[in-house]
């Protein structure tokens, strides 16, 4: 299942993707039993008890219908928000996840030996199709990187390992834009992640149900059509299982956490000459049994 947050008529909406369009969550609802039992956010949907086999019942009896087509709406009619527009909290962002980035970004001395963490600011989140700005008042290296983002699903503390997926929701794809002068200025990579969209992600949250294995999924990023950066999950350093466990010793995930993976070798900086981003560029960033997340830069409003 491909959950998405949508914009229609200036109503926030959660729904259902898939090749025929959007199903809002409520209205279908509200044909099959007369009640709107969905929360119109999705970490909220999350958390109501049983939310996934509700949905999947409510599908069920979608397909049953003679009148399918009345249940959707078309993807050019909205406006894709991020799938969780406004996280709870800032991001959780893994660095160096990918042995050849790491070393493009310095040498293999920079491959670490643990989990590498750091975070971006709930304000940086954008939706699919929405505008990167170039912020060109306070930098002139604005980055790229395409990412796996995972999505709790439940609380947990102290998670093992072995049952790390089980904590999942679903996964999603996020572009991990870098102001690059900032971290070099600062030292520390939060203000330089922090930028107001800097954070595009979308353009749906695929069910973990959907994935048989997210450690052994392509992904690739293009700049105006060019691929920049193509690889696999099979080259995580740490896989998802090994940051969920590490990221839970003694801090509690909760639902609708996001969690950044990393990204491959190929950025902007890693080119010589660098090749950042300017006003103008479309990043496209696919993975593998997701989709592709589109984005613009645009010069600052």
């Amino acid at each position: 299942m491909k959950f998405a947050t949508i914009s229609l008529e200036e109503k926030i909406l959660v729904g259902i993707v898939d090749e025929n369009g959007i199903v809002p969550l409520n209205d279908a609802e509200e044909k099959r039993t007369g009640r709107r039992p969905y929360a119109e956010d999705l970490v909220t949907c999350m958390e109501q008890e049983d939310f996934l086999n509700n949905v999947r019942s409510l599908i069920h009896w979608i397909e049953e219908q003679n009148d399918q087509a009345n249940f959707y709406i078309p993807m050019e009619k909205v406006k894709f928000l991020a799938p969780i527009p406004r996280p709870r909290k800032n991001i959780f962002c893994v660095g160096k996840n990918y042995v050849e980035h790491a070393i493009e970004m310095g040498s293999k001395e920079d491959i670490p030996k643990h989990v590498m963490v750091f975070t971006k600011a709930p304000t940086t989140v954008i939706g699919h199709l929405n505008d990167v700005l170039e912020h060109k008042e306070v930098t002139e290296q604005l980055d790229y990187e395409g990412e796996l983002a995972v999505v709790i699903g439940k609380r947990g503390k102290g998670i093992e390992k072995e049952k790390a997926l089980d904590y999942i929701f679903g996964y999603t794809i996020l572009n991990d834009i870098t102001a690059r002068d900032l971290q070099k200025k600062h030292k520390q990579f939060f203000i330089g992640k922090s930028l107001d969209t800097s954070a595009p992600m979308g353009p749906w949250i695929v069910s973990s149900d959907s994935i048989t294995d997210p450690n052994s999924l392509n992904i690739t990023t293009t700049v105006n059509g060019e691929v920049r950066q193509q690889s696999n999950t099979t080259h995580f350093i740490f896989p998802i299982e090994e940051v969920i466990s590490v990221l839970s010793k003694g801090m509690t995930l909760e639902p609708g956490d996001i969690i950044a993976t990393g990204t491959p070798a190929g950025v902007g900086k890693g080119f010589n000459p660098p090749r950042f981003l300017k006003a103008g560029d479309t990043i496209e960033i696919s993975v593998e049994g997701i989709g592709t997340l589109i984005n613009k830069v645009a010069r600052d409003k």
